[in-house]
């Protein structure tokens, strides 16, 4: 048998620990949501989205675009809910399962109808073009 000296700073653990109800942020209350971290880079011909999304499948998350808003949801499914014979109990739960969603306005310049999307070991990457620059042009007055 081993023997494991108590520590009291471990206690603080449970109550401090970036998953626990205190260190919930913005609020105190934990839910079933959580949102993916995103890296977003303007280039010469467009922007790009890279948002991070492990263990969601593709099939679960949805990419729209409306009134000059891009939205992504889905969800990551919990491998495991509560203790099962082959995994044994949980100790610790420190990834977050459930729903997401993510919008961001996009700049007038990008082009909402030319959006690639793509998955790649856990991340999404979303591909925008900048719209062509329209030439201003002359209209001509007809006189009565």
């Amino acid at each position: 048998m081993n023997t494991v000296r108590w520590n009291p700073i471990r206690e603080f653990d449970g109550l401090f620990g970036r998953n626990s109800e205190l260190a919930s942020f913005p609020n105190t209350e934990r839910t079933n949501h959580w949102y993916p971290p995103v890296d977003i880079h303007e280039t010469e011909n467009g922007y790009n989205i890279d948002m991070e999304v492990p263990a969601v499948d593709p099939k679960d998350i949805d990419v729209s675009v409306k009134d000059g808003v891009l939205t992504v949801s889905g969800e990551r499914k919990s491998e495991v809910v509560g203790d099962d014979e082959k995994r044994g109990k949980s100790h610790r739960v420190e990834r977050y399962y459930g729903a997401f969603a993510r919008s961001f306005r996009l700049p007038e310049d990008a082009d909402e109808t030319q959006i690639k999307a793509k998955v790649d070991k856990g991340v999404l990457y979303l591909e925008l073009n900048k719209q062509k620059e329209v030439a201003p042009r002359n209209i001509k007055i007809e006189v009565n």
